[in-house]
């Protein structure tokens, strides 16, 4: 195995399991980080960690950016994040070699090639392609274990419009296990955490949902949950339902869902999800019938829905 030189930029949870996994393989391994607190843990530690990042004397390193992108209301406050690509860009400005930065912080969709890109370009005057390479590594780590799920993770998502650079991401990572999913744009890999996370929020606030209803009548709903776990073809098929604008339809899924919803109001419970898990469902079966209307000028008779196989548009 080629033992590669990596930098850390952002010592907290994520980047300490992602440092620490990656010494631990052999590579070698320098944090970096502002917190005189957080450098003293991994100074005791026995970990390489410093104020400042210097490439001075590094001719090809990976830069991990995994910077704090806390939310402030409903937007993510990047000041931190923002600051740190800066001094990234400013340590690449007259370095040896041509060095990778690969984005592993939580950020919106299009923020490396949106945001990350232009600063590093401004603040060391090279060009993204040319005087340095640029990647997205989003992490899937809880932080209850993260330096496990570092080092045997179930997923691992890389994307970078380099195709070398793609390479070598997948060879610095491969040995750790898991699937390997690549691609071409960054922003796909930035989507795929995002959709992640609020899909599990999502399930989260359906089982809560859930939860208050069997309450109500006095039922096991853990014992709901975990079954269900087993019987809904949506925990085994990962493709189930995802068919981008076809709504839900059929005999049984608008049949459950808005019949649950009533039987819900009739005990006292109220359902928001679930509510709007309906609305969005009647949106895209109105939006698919007035396109429909609009392609056959009104010449077809027309039953939009779907099959309770996931999704589909049934014309008749």
């Amino acid at each position: 195995m080629e033992r590669s030189r990596i930098f850390i930029v952002g010592s907290g949870v994520v980047g300490t399991a992602t440092g620490r996994g990656l010494a631990d393989a052999g590579h070698q391994v320098t944090f970096i980080d502002i917190s005189v607190e957080r450098l003293n843990q991994l100074h005791y530690w026995g970990l390489d960690a410093r104020d400042r990042l210097d490439l001075s004397a590094e001719p090809d390193a990976l830069i991990f950016l995994t910077l704090p992108t806390p939310h402030e209301g409903r937007k993510y406050d990047l000041t931190a994040f923002t600051a740190g690509v800066s001094a990234v860009g400013a340590a690449l400005k007259g370095a040896p070699g041509r060095h990778t930065v690969v984005v592993r912080s939580t950020v919106s969709p299009g923020t490396t090639e949106g945001l990350v890109l232009p600063l590093l370009e401004e603040h060391s005057g090279l060009k993204a392609g040319e005087g340095f390479d640029l990647a997205s590594n989003p992490e899937f780590l809880r932080a209850v274990s993260a330096e496990k799920d570092f080092a045997h993770p179930w997923m691992t998502v890389i994307a970078s419009r380099d195709a070398a650079t793609l390479r070598r991401l997948v060879d610095l990572l491969t040995p750790f296990g898991g699937e390997m999913r690549t691609f071409d744009n960054p922003a796909t890999a930035e989507f795929i955490k995002s959709a992640h996370n609020i899909f599990n929020a999502t399930k989260i606030s359906f089982w809560n949902e859930m939860w208050l209803v069997a309450r109500k009548m006095g039922l096991d709903a853990d014992g709901i949950a975990s079954t269900v776990a087993k019987s809904a073809e949506g925990s085994i098929n990962p493709s189930y339902g995802i068919r981008g604008g076809a709504p839900y339809g059929g005999m049984c899924l608008p049949k459950d869902t808005n019949g649950f919803l009533g039987f819900a109001e009739t005990i006292g419970v109220e359902m928001p999800l679930l509510s709007a898990v309906v609305e969005v469902n009647e949106r895209l079966v109105a939006t698919g019938a007035q396109e429909l209307d609009t392609r056959t000028d009104g010449g077809v008779g027309i039953a939009v829905g779907g099959n309770n196989e996931g999704g589909g548009r049934e014309i008749g």
